[in-house]
Formats: structure tokens, sequence, C-alpha cells
């Protein structure tokens, strides 16, 4: 049966299954129909069905046209019904996996997932994880509940893990470019889902166990956020000694071997860098292991929102105003440049902290129109030079292409730059800071 099940998935026609239809799942679940594979998209959100079915999209990286294409094939089906995983010769999950308010690892969504694909299993099913969690999860949760139905892994159906590798707002890097990393409970696993994912994925990478692909996934986000925390350290060293921490780092980027290029910033977002080294640092507490790198990265980038506020406190007073009454306006709040992703993201911090202080804050998103989290709602507002000269101080927390810095700079009174957004912007307006956390205060050059 493995061989006969190994052709098929090489060559045969198939129905993939695709449980979350978000950032993730919509998009892999198009590259899948578009390379003329039947998809099913299975999403809890009824919305989010209907509106795939309308053939439209929720997803920023995806267009309309994207979606209704499939659609109008007859390749892109979205449904709420999981009932319907039984008609499916591959199943993906990708559903979310955040933090518990203790930083634990939340996996209910996993086993919700897991058990509506053991109600459904049948026979030469392939199964793939791909929500990233700590390593063990596949073999350790996801196995012995599927191995319940009386199937067994490796011989009656297939298990694997593979993680996502998906980088919102990257033009270049998409669903079927990237490569694929894939390792299965068993070696016949990994076979079956290498030769799944081969269909429509430019390069698959076996690895030999679920816990290496696990793994994996943790180590490239913790690579990120531990080099963040040392280059935002480094921003604050920079700091205290009166040097320009971006001067440093483009002055080491020069080094042709062994430096690669890191930027401090006001801290980290997304549902990646700030979450993924959490899955591996409780892990290893279970195995009696304190992850210090992680956890000292953790802390650092943390703080770093601290650390902005400080210079807004610190721009305000050289403009003789304090924190407590004056308004504030923050320039993005999306976590990254052009993307409309909020979760996780330092701007959030920083306008609570802002508030704390007795702050007035407002915020201007291209891509974001409101925010609530634990605060009142508060609605995007149009960035325009009247609104930059009405307000005590403007701070740069997303550098998104769409803000034009030097109108930013010319008609704002202080301005905090905590990307350094304004590197280009004709120096004469610099207040003498070294480091452009402060550019501009009350235009004094």
């Amino acid at each position: 049966m493995v061989d006969d099940t190994l052709k098929r998935f090489e060559s045969a026609d198939l129905t993939f299954g695709v449980v979350g239809l978000g950032y993730v799942g919509l998009p892999l679940a198009v590259e899948a129909a578009r390379n003329g594979l039947h998809v099913l998209g299975f999403d809890i959100k009824e919305e989010v069905s209907q509106g795939v079915n309308e053939g439209k999209t929720h997803i920023q990286d995806l267009r309309d046209d994207d979606v209704a294409e499939q659609v109008r094939a007859g390749r892109l089906e979205a449904t709420t019904d999981l009932s319907r995983l039984a008609e499916c010769d591959a199943i993906s999950i990708c559903v979310p996996t955040p933090l518990s308010k203790t930083r634990d690892p939340d996996v209910s969504f996993i086993l919700s997932a897991t058990d509506a694909v053991v109600a459904a299993l049948r026979p030469a099913q392939l199964v793939v994880l791909e929500s990233t969690t700590y390593p063990g999860t596949t073999r350790e949760l996801m196995l012995p509940a599927m191995e319940k139905s009386g199937l067994k892994a490796g011989v009656d159906f297939f298990l694997c893990f593979s993680p996502e590798r998906v980088d919102p707002g990257n033009p270049t890097w998409k669903t079927r470019n990237t490569p694929k990393v894939i390792g299965g409970v068993t070696p016949r696993c990994t076979s079956l889902g290498q030769a799944f994912y081969e269909r429509f994925i430019d390069t698959v990478v076996p690895v030999s166990s679920a816990e290496v692909a696990e793994l994996t996934k943790i180590l490239e986000n913790t690579f990120r956020a531990v080099n963040i925390g040392l280059v935002n350290e480094t921003a604050i060293i920079a700091d205290r000694l009166g040097v320009n921490v971006w001067e440093v780092i483009d002055a080491a980027a020069t080094k042709p071997f062994g430096f690669m290029k890191f930027t401090p910033g006001p801290g980290l977002g997304g549902h990646c860098i700030p979450i993924d080294p959490q899955y591996l640092s409780w892990k290893m507490r279970t195995l009696n292991y304190k992850t210090r790198f992680i956890e000292l990265a953790s802390e650092i980038n943390a703080e770093m929102p601290l650390f902005v506020v400080g210079k807004v406190r610190q721009a305000l007073n050289a403009s003789r105003k304090a924190v407590n009454g004056s308004t504030v306006l923050l320039l993005g709040v999306a976590y990254k440049r052009d993307v409309d992703d909020v979760r996780e993201s330092p701007a959030l911090d920083i306008m609570r902290l802002l508030q704390d202080d007795g702050a007035k804050v407002m915020f201007s998103d291209p891509h974001v129109p409101s925010v609530s989290e634990d605060r009142p709602r508060l609605e995007s507002v149009e960035l325009t030079p009247s609104l930059l000269e009405s307000v005590d101080a403007t701070v740069i927390v997303t550098d998104h292409s769409a803000f034009d810095y030097a109108e930013i700079v010319e008609y704002s009174r202080v301005v905090v730059d905590a990307r350094n957004a304004t590197a280009s912007t004709p120096a004469s307006w610099l207040s003498g800071s070294p480091q452009r956390w402060i550019v501009k205060v009350d235009g004094a050059c």
C-alpha cells in the first residue's frame, strides 16, 4: 500500500485539505490549487469560508483575483464542515499557536484540529502539521491520538511536520519558491510528505524526523530574536556612549565575512519571533534546562518600548513640555513595514506606556484602520501637514514606505525615529543627537 500511495501522491489527482485559512493556510491553499490540486479549505469562521467562496481574500499578501481564479476553476472551495476532512488525501494543519498569559504554549487549536482529523481519518491519508510549536508536539500529542483509531503511522496513514516559512509583505519569497522542510514520524511518512509537497513547492528539504523539522523552525526564529536582542542592546550602549549606532552597524556591515547585518528598533512584533523561542524555552524547562540566550534576548527586546518612550520624554523635555498632557502621534502600529498585522507589535506597548504617563495618543497607519487591545478603540487618522504641526511629538514606530519622511520632518515639532527611517532626509534639521532616536526638536539644528 505504501508504494501505491507514494506513486499516487507523485502524480494522481488529489484532494488537499487545509485546516486554518489564515496568513499561512490560505496562501498554501491557493498555491496548491494553482498547481492543479483540488483544495478544500477549512476555517471555523463562517465569514472567512464565505469570503473565499466568493473569491475574496482577507490576507494582505494575496489579491482577490488570486483566490477568485482558483474558485472559478473549481479547484478551491472553503467550508466550516470539518467532517469533509474524510474527502482529503492530504491534510495540512495551519492553526494558531499562541502563548498563554503565563507564556506557556497554547496547543488547544492543534488538539482541536487533531480531533477533527481523527474523526475523519482513513487509510492512506497524509497529515502534516505546519503550525509552529515545541519539538515533540507531532509525536507526543498528535501521533497517540491518531493511532487510537486503530491505524498505524507509516503503514496505514502518514504523519509529518513541515514548518511554515511565511514572511508577510515579502515581494520575493512566497509559498512556492521558499524551500520547505519536512520530517515525518517514520521515514515512509517523510517520503510521502516530500512527494506531496513537490507537486507545488520548488524545493522540498527532507529531514530525519518530525523533531528535527520542529526544532529547525524554532532555531530560525530564535536566531533572529537573539541577534535582534544583541543589536537592540548595542543601540542602548551606543546611546550611553554618544555614538551613532546606525553608523556603527553600516561600518560593521562592510566586513565581507563573519557579520550579518541586523538593525535595532522599538521591539519585537509579529506572531513568530517574539513567541517561537518561548516554545523551546518552555520545552527545555520541562527538561530542567535554562535557555539563557533566549531569555536574555527576550528581556532586552521587551524593554525596547520603554527605551523609545524614554526618548519621547527626553525630546519633549527639550521642548519644555511634559509627557502628561502632550499629544503624541505614533506613525505605524503594525509590527513591521507595509503589513497590516499588529500581533505583538511594540507600538501597542509604546501606546500604552504613553497613555499611562498621561499623554493623548493618536496614530496613523495606512494598513491598520483601528486598534483596541485592552484599551478603548483608536482609529487611524489621516497624516497631513496640519496634523503634524498640531501634535507635540511624532514617533516613527513602523517605517511604512507610504510615509513621506521629508514631510514628516518638515512639519513636526518633535520627531523620535525608532527605525532610522529619516536617515536619507537632509541632515540640516538634526538636533545633535547622534542616534536619530531624537531627530528634531522645535526645528532646532
